[in-house]
């Protein structure tokens, strides 16, 4: 198989998927509660919280839908400037929301200031942003955004999708005072796809109790009684808990503070590969994911092409995404990538760009 420099789903470790192959148990027996809470309590130190994190069996697009429906009654702001940052906004407003969109341009970041200054008005309930957006390589600052809003409409819930972020960058969701922030499996955290965590505040928790229609399958006060008792409300995706729990241990024993190094220094690597050959990143200086790079396709290079050289030398590159699909192309490197990955990627490419 190739290995894959795409943002997800990721390439994963062959002890990782054969943890998937343990045998099944009940899953209201206590063997299972007991991997479930380990699973569960390990992962609160990848949000850097204290606060609980449910295990869903979903993508994380699902966990966009439980933030909507179980914390907002009415009225909600989007921050959106980029394709996933859409994608939530359209969640909300299929599920029958007031949401009113607050959009840049895809390749400039979110700006703390235009958010406070909407948030001012009052009214909302709720604000979404991404975190890192898949589409454009572009990190948006949180923590500043975060800061703005608290100090603009204290009363006012902030989430966020990490989806193609948390465990390949820090993201302090308590120190933030984020109330709500969710992720998927298949990316950074090197697992297959299936699996949804969110991490949620007791701030939110209380909000939820006021909020009616949440659903069944997402309501997260059912999942918090079962939770309670480490388990969840319907049948869970036990093969993935299996996996969950070794990659965390995986994960945990390279060290946070390690792996997010690495897949800072893989960004830098990658960015300063396309400088020099005269290619310049969608997103601006300071604002630049640590986990997928987007590349402006300045020399027209037929990606198509490109993907059938490196498959045959096993390897694997993204083509752009919605709106910029022609223009750019995208590198990813999260999860268990390591720098001669890179280095082996940027090898064979310079050696396509010679020949073409």
């Amino acid at each position: 198989m190739p290995r894959m420099f795409v943002p997800g789903p990721v390439d994963v470790d062959d002890q990782v998927l054969q943890a998937q192959a343990a045998p099944m148990l009940p899953h209201r027996s206590k063997e299972f509660e007991a991997i479930f809470r380990r699973a569960s309590e390990k992962s609160q130190q990848l949000f850097y919280t204290d606060h609980r994190v449910f295990l869903m069996a979903s993508s994380g697009t699902g966990l966009q839908e439980a933030a909507i429906r179980n914390f907002v009654n009415k009225r909600m702001l989007s921050v959106v400037n980029g394709a996933f940052a859409d994608r939530w906004h359209d969640v909300a407003v299929s599920n029958g929301k007031e949401v009113e969109k607050l959009s840049f341009e895809w390749d400039m970041p979110a700006s703390p200031e235009r958010i406070a200054d909407t948030v001012r008005k009052g009214g909302y309930e709720a604000v979404t942003v991404v975190h890192n957006e898949t589409s454009t390589g572009m990190q948006n600052p949180v923590k500043e955004i975060a800061d703005a809003v608290r100090a603009a409409a204290p009363d006012t819930l902030i989430f966020v999708d990490a989806v193609s972020s948390l465990a390949g960058a820090k993201i302090e969701m308590d120190a933030w005072g984020l109330d709500m922030v969710l992720t998927s499996s298949q990316k950074c955290l090197a697992l297959p796809p299936g699996l949804a965590l969110g991490a949620v505040n007791d701030r939110a928790m209380k909000k939820a109790e006021s909020v009616e229609n949440r659903g069944w399958y997402f309501d997260l006060l059912r999942m918090e009684k079962h939770r309670n008792k480490d388990s969840s409300p319907a049948t869970p995706a036990m093969s993935l808990i299996f996996a969950l729990d070794l990659q965390l241990d995986r994960i945990l024993a390279e060290g946070l503070e390690n792996r997010f190094a690495r897949h800072s220094a893989m960004a830098k690597r990658v960015q300063d590969w396309a400088e020099a050959h005269d290619l310049s990143m969608y997103a601006p200086e300071g604002y630049r994911s640590q986990t997928v790079t987007t590349i402006k396709n300045e020399r027209g290079i037929k990606i198509s092409d490109l993907n059938i050289f490196l498959k045959q030398r096993g390897m694997r590159i993204a083509g752009g995404y919605g709106p910029i699909k022609e223009s750019t192309f995208r590198i990813a490197h999260m999860g268990e990538t390591q720098m001669e990955d890179i280095e082996e990627l940027l090898t064979a490419m310079e050696e396509f760009l010679k020949k073409s």
